[in-house]
């Protein structure tokens, strides 16, 4: 049992209710997207109920593999800023380590593939550029933007289609447009769990964009990335390119922006805060903020509609 908790804390489940919501609500939404209640892969709905249910398991297993390969590469520097996981605590060995990241990544292919090639191209995308985020020889993590670049595009673009493409094609630009302003928004939301590990990173040669240009700037730099991009929505949908009711994507767009204006407001009042601890409130909220995001257009998508 023990060793159950040991894994289950290594994965970091809190951070794995969010993809699953997210390739949840992406095939809520291409289900309700034109043509309606119509699948690219299936014609029976327990068809479709399936590959959307294996999505979601398919995206928290990825991304507990992702939470593992990171730590891995980061042992020396969470010896720092994280002493009391795992791995830097000695309560799990690294080849157990090894283990679990492999076989939860392993899993999240396979899950993937089980869905359709699409999905498992998707995944396998989001993968590399996750390697690419911990991993030598390529770990940008080291380099400020362009790590903020390989966190967002597997957990705010492509997410969400992935979760499309488990009931119609990602060819199409609706599913892509969708996820641009998620995309956007985990651009600057990602430098929001480096405030708190400026020690390690700057130890470790991670010049993260809090090591680099400090908490105060950064926060200003990050702060309009979690207000502007869900006016996209708006914008698209007042332009005819989305399926879903335009007054929904309109709510959506004047609700988000103020939620994100708050976490601006607790950010900036005093961005010190969020080096208390790597679960602080605004951290949660962010979360918290995607996750809405995620609901809110299942539900926007899925509202009926005049015949």
């Amino acid at each position: 049992m023990r060793t159950c908790q040991v894994y289950w804390e290594f994965s970091r489940p809190f951070t794995l209710l969010m993809p699953a919501v997210g390739m949840i609500a992406g095939g809520i939404v291409a289900w309700g997207a034109d043509p309606r209640h119509v699948s690219t892969w299936t014609g029976a709905r327990s068809g479709v109920f399936l590959n959307v249910a294996l999505g979601a398991l398919m995206a928290a297993a990825m991304n507990a593999g992702s939470n593992g390969l990171n730590q891995i590469f980061d042992l020396e520097i969470d010896r720092i800023n994280k002493p009391d996981r795992p791995l830097p605590s000695g309560r799990l060995a690294l080849s157990d380590a090894w283990s679990f990241t492999g076989a939860t990544l392993a899993m999240g292919l396979l899950l993937a593939w089980l869905v359709n090639w699409q999905c498992l191209i998707l995944a396998a995308a989001a993968l590399l550029l996750t390697a690419c985020y911990s991993a030598p020889p390529a770990r940008t993590k080291r380099w400020g933007i362009l790590a903020n670049l390989t966190v967002a595009i597997p957990r705010g673009l492509l997410l969400m289609v992935a979760g499309w493409s488990t009931v119609k094609t990602a060819a199409l630009s609706e599913p892509w447009l969708l996820a641009t302003p998620l995309g956007l928004f985990f651009f600057g939301a990602s430098s929001t769990k480096d405030f708190s590990d400026v020690p390690g990173d700057r130890a470790g040669g991670c010049r993260t964009l809090p090591v680099r240009y400090g908490v105060r700037t950064t926060a200003l730099v990050i702060a309009p990335f979690f207000v502007f991009p869900f006016l996209l929505w708006g914008v698209f949908g007042a332009a005819g390119y989305l399926s879903a009711p335009a007054l929904g994507m309109y709510a959506l767009s004047a609700f988000l922006p103020v939620m994100g204006a708050y976490i601006d407001f607790r950010i900036l009042r005093n961005p010190e805060e969020l080096g208390s601890g790597e679960n602080h409130l605004s951290w949660k909220l962010i979360y918290l903020m995607a996750i809405i995001a995620y609901g809110g257009l299942a539900v926007v998508y899925s509202w009926p509609r005049p015949a």
